[in-house]
């Protein structure tokens, strides 16, 4: 009964994971995989199969609360810190009608409430309003141009672009906590001086504390996919810091700070659900938990891992539908 627990929970709650943005975060997995309204050429989860854009339940509510609960008193019995709880799941976390309710659940943890969000159904007032729960909230905003919006994010068919951008704008204009946005750059698809000026000028309206420029870091979903080159980094700072008061670049390695419980398999298995991990992280975090590579080589030949060069690196991640046992 305790290790189907330690399953169930581990399916909903994962890390703390090192975050470029949010410090140590621990991630909410309210969605599963892979439920998205898009299917991004860069997604590091791969493919959607089947978009959808109607919100539905996909967990009991209670007991994703209590599992969110459960891992924070853990870590706090050890003294590891946790600096958020982020809702950043296997799919698109608006999708779920019980957001807002989960949210509330979790505030008197009093630890800030994060959602990163595609913002493909900010156009929906009730969802609007549940973001309004947060603490802090990233939209992503990858291109402003239909035809490129289609190409980079390959939205369901039933999403409006003017509509997402105009709920956006609403968004914005009411939201108390800190509002961040992100914009992935694919090489030779969103990240021509056109394009990047006009998503500068419709982030001038939004507003946000801070407009992060991303480049993938991880496998994505099409192989084909490229960063732009660094030149053009620059330049697109450079639009971007024209019209917004903080600019950053999430270019770097997030590190290898990811929190151990002492059993190896249960940690790897339910980071790289939604977080694949470069081969040296996974041997500190084998280190901490006091194991070596063999248990890496058992979960590849039973196919409970998968191992993915990229760009020089080699990262390990969890094969979808498998299971801890």
């Amino acid at each position: 009964m305790e290790q189907r627990n330690r399953e169930a929970e581990a399916a909903l709650v994962f890390g703390p994971v090192p975050s470029r943005r949010l410090g140590r975060s621990l991630g909410i997995n309210n969605i599963p995989p892979k439920v998205c309204s898009y299917s991004c050429v860069y997604c590091q989860l791969g493919r959607t199969k089947k978009t959808e854009a109607e919100r539905r339940g996909f967990y009991d509510p209670e007991e994703l609360v209590q599992a969110v609960r459960a891992r924070v008193a853990e870590l706090r019995e050890r003294d590891e810190p946790v600096d958020c709880l982020t809702f950043v799941p296997d799919g698109e976390p608006t999708l779920d009608e019980n957001l807002g309710r989960e949210i509330a659940a979790l505030e008197d943890l009093g630890i800030p409430i994060a959602v990163i969000t595609n913002a493909s159904l900010v156009f929906r007032e009730e969802v609007r309003e549940e973001l309004s729960l947060a603490d802090w909230v990233s939209l992503k905003v990858d291109a402003v141009t239909e035809d490129i919006w289609k190409r980079v994010n390959r939205p369901h068919k039933g999403l409006s672009l003017p509509a997402i951008l105009e709920g956006i704008r609403a968004f914005a204009l009411k939201f108390q906590g800190t509002l961040a946005t992100e914009t992935m750059l694919v090489k030779s698809l969103n990240d021509s001086r056109e394009e990047l000026s006009a998503i500068a000028a419709f982030l001038g309206e939004v507003r946000p504390e801070v407009a992060y420029i991303a480049v993938p870091t991880r496998p994505p979903a099409e192989a084909w996919v490229m960063p732009p080159e660094e030149g053009a980094l620059l330049e697109t700072h450079e639009i971007f810091a024209e019209r917004l008061p903080h600019v950053e670049l999430l270019m770097g390695y997030e590190g290898d700070a990811f929190a151990v419980s002492g059993d190896a398999e249960a940690d790897l298995l339910s980071i790289t659900a939604v977080h694949p991990m470069r081969e040296d992280a996974v041997r500190a975090l084998l280190s901490r938990d006091g194991a070596d590579w063999l248990v890496v080589e058992r979960l590849l030949s039973e196919g409970k891992l998968v191992q993915i060069e990229y760009r020089g690196n080699r990262f390990l991640l969890r094969r979808p539908g498998t299971t801890a046992s």
